[in-house]
């Protein structure tokens, strides 16, 4: 039949087809190559007039690295207590306001009578922390295996608020080192001023001091059972020892109970001892850094961008007079 065709036309058919994909291929090295051919004979031929621009572009930004004075910042940790981190965030957005609004007045205020507003700014974010998903899951669905009892409520509630009470980093940056860290110390001085937190720390730290109080005499208390038991078994003899104590109302209460009623205690009065010594202002200071120069990225100092400036617009400025040149050999 005529639509059939004889194997050696078919092997034309496939040489021509390789032929001609060769053939697209070889056209497009050529066309690379003469790209890149154009681009070494662009810069020979602009080769001392790049380097010029190179070295003024050093030039520029060094001289302006010298004459630009340098920045500095003071970054402080902070830990909000008694939920005050709502307040941390407004008052550190009412100074900021103020800084751009260059008010003396309110400054005075707080102590700060002469201001260098050069460069001045504070900023507040949240300190990053690593967390593991996988394992907070795990944790959870260990939690949920046990019974709903009071030990498991305490446990989810100390890990709640562990996790909502986060770090924050205060940044101040500033072009007068002098005066920036000062300027520092005098604003974490406001910012602990507040008098409704103050009162609310004042009446806890006043209710932690009774509780450990107590917890100590329930301490003694518990030690004297503990003491008469023991002699009361060195006297009787390990023959009539028995692990129940009866107290003075005829209840029986198992030993081990005891000791881990004293433990209890203990724990009680070791975790209020620790929030006194954390809660004593609104907000805690946990690290108040030193002065530091604040460093650019690479491409954000000026002996590497006036540079790079200097040649964008030396390009630009070639690639402007190559389209016109085309565009009149076509008119």
């Amino acid at each position: 039949m005529a639509s059939n065709q004889s194997p050696s036309t078919q092997n034309n058919s496939d040489e021509i087809d390789l032929g001609q994909l060769f053939q697209l291929i070889g056209r497009g090295f050529n066309a690379v190559f003469r790209w890149f051919l154009r681009v070494f004979l662009y810069l020979k031929k602009n080769l001392l007039i790049l380097i010029g621009l190179v070295v003024v572009g050093f030039a520029i930004g060094y001289g302006l690295n010298q004459i630009i004075s340098k920045k500095y910042k003071t970054e402080v940790i902070v830990k909000p207590q008694l939920e005050s981190k709502n307040y941390l965030y407004d008052v550190v957005t009412e100074i900021q306001s103020n800084i751009q609004a260059k008010d003396t007045l309110f400054f005075n205020t707080i102590g700060i009578n002469e201001v260098d507003f050069t460069g001045l700014k504070i900023e507040i974010g949240r300190v990053a922390e690593v967390s593991n998903s996988e394992s907070d899951l795990k944790y959870l669905e260990l939690l949920q295996s046990f019974e709903n009892t009071d030990a498991i409520a305490d446990i989810v509630r100390a890990e709640l608020q562990n996790k909502s009470s986060f770090n924050h980093r205060i940044t101040f940056y500033y072009n007068n080192a002098a005066f920036g860290k000062q300027f520092a110390k005098k604003v974490l001085d406001y910012i602990n001023s507040n008098t409704y937190f103050n009162g609310l720390l004042e009446i806890y730290r006043n209710n932690a001091q009774d509780r450990i109080e107590q917890d100590e005499k329930l301490l003694k208390q518990v030690d004297e059972i503990i003491v008469n038991y023991t002699s009361g078994l060195a006297n009787k003899g390990n023959s009539t020892a028995t692990d129940k104590i009866i107290l003075d109302n005829q209840e029986q209460v198992n030993i081990a109970d005891i000791f881990e009623y004293k433990t209890g205690l203990i724990r009680d009065i070791e975790s209020k001892k620790i929030e006194l010594e954390e809660r004593t202002v609104p907000v805690s200071v946990i690290n108040l850094g030193e002065t530091q120069v604040e460093h650019k990225s690479f491409f954000g100092k000026s002996i590497v961008l006036i540079p790079l400036l200097l040649l964008s617009g030396f390009f630009v400025f070639s690639a402007l007079l190559y389209l016109n040149k085309k565009a009149k050999s076509l008119m």
